[in-house]
């Protein structure tokens, strides 16, 4: 059984139009609310992929309550811990004509140091009855930064699993708590970090500081480009196939749910890259996020091609766990 964690959930407001013309008045969109968050959008992704799974938020208001009514009628279990701060919002416009995506986000809430200890003592006793503990997304405001470093700590004091793919002015922090797995892609580590990433050097350099750090495998995207990773030691560059890409949005979510389901189904790393890879580029086709079928992913998986990068590649099934 697979844990997230959002602690900045997203109640999305998606608003689909026939066609749209930003210079005048549009009408007649067709609303639908949907929850979202970067744990969210693994969690809507592994239930696509049919891995058990459960999430842990925070929730406030009558945002949250929608947002709520929204996880139940998708079919994603989850517990919450509730906040008096409303839950942020977005409206997200669709215009189908074209399927271009226009997103507005409104304001982060608040989180009072008691809603946070109180989600900390959450997050311990339903760790230890997990497999897994996925950490995603941002954090909504300073109190709420100790959490996922916190998590991260309590997964290794239990010995479970850890991925952790945050960003911000807490990252350095939950890096230095040793996840099991990490993902990020190359503008959330500059802007989070300050490291430019450019040449193969830049990053493997990057991901042997990531490794004496005591992280086991790391995953660094870069939209259409060249992903770097490690397992354990060795390294990793993988060339992905060239797409038209309609909505990078989530892409980042499906690679992390494609790691999850690699770990749960016992991949060797090389099949496990090639597949959340895949997911990644299937959700870039898509203004949906998160709801790419099994079957689509079979198409690109022969076209992504892996090449080691000092080491030799691995030829054993050498997951952690």
């Amino acid at each position: 059984m697979i844990l997230t964690v959002t602690i900045n959930p997203l109640l999305e407001r998606r608003f689909y139009y026939p066609d749209i013309d930003l210079s005048s008045v549009n009408r007649d969109g067709n609303l639908l609310l949907k929850a979202g968050g970067k744990g969210i959008n693994v969690n809507r992704q592994l239930n696509k992929l049919k891995i058990p799974n459960s999430a842990l938020l925070f929730s406030g208001g009558n945002n949250g309550k929608l947002y709520r009514e929204s996880l139940r009628r998708e079919g994603i279990n989850f517990s919450d811990v509730k906040i008096k701060s409303e839950t942020r919002d977005a409206s997200i416009i669709i215009n189908q004509s074209n399927r271009e995506v226009f997103s507005f986000f409104g304001k982060d809430p608040l989180v009072s140091s008691d809603e946070v200890n109180e989600f900390l003592l959450k997050l311990e006793k339903m760790i230890a009855t997990y497999e897994m503990v996925v950490f995603s997304g941002s954090s909504p405001c300073r109190e709420a930064d100790i959490i996922i470093s916190e998590g991260i700590k309590i997964a290794n004091r239990l010995d479970k699993i850890s991925v952790c793919d945050t960003y911000g002015n807490n990252l350095k922090r939950c890096l230095d708590a040793s996840p099991t797995i990490l993902h990020n892609n190359v503008e959330e580590i500059k802007n989070s970090l300050g490291f430019e990433l450019k040449s193969n050097n830049d990053y493997t350099l990057f991901l042997k500081n990531l490794y004496e750090k005591g992280i086991k495998q790391a995953y660094i995207t870069n939209a259409s480009e060249p992903l770097y990773a490690f397992n354990f030691d060795f390294h990793y560059k993988v060339t992905l196939p060239q797409i038209n890409t309609l909505d990078s949005t989530g892409s980042g979510d499906a690679f992390v749910a494609g790691i999850v389901y690699g770990w749960y189904k016992k991949l060797t790393f090389e099949e496990q890259l090639k597949f959340a890879s895949a997911l990644g580029i299937c959700n870039a086709e898509s203004v949906e996020v998160c709801e790419v079928e099994t079957e689509d992913i079979n198409q690109y998986i022969d076209n992504i091609q892996i090449e080691s990068i000092g080491k030799r590649i691995k030829e054993i099934n050498d997951m952690p766990g």
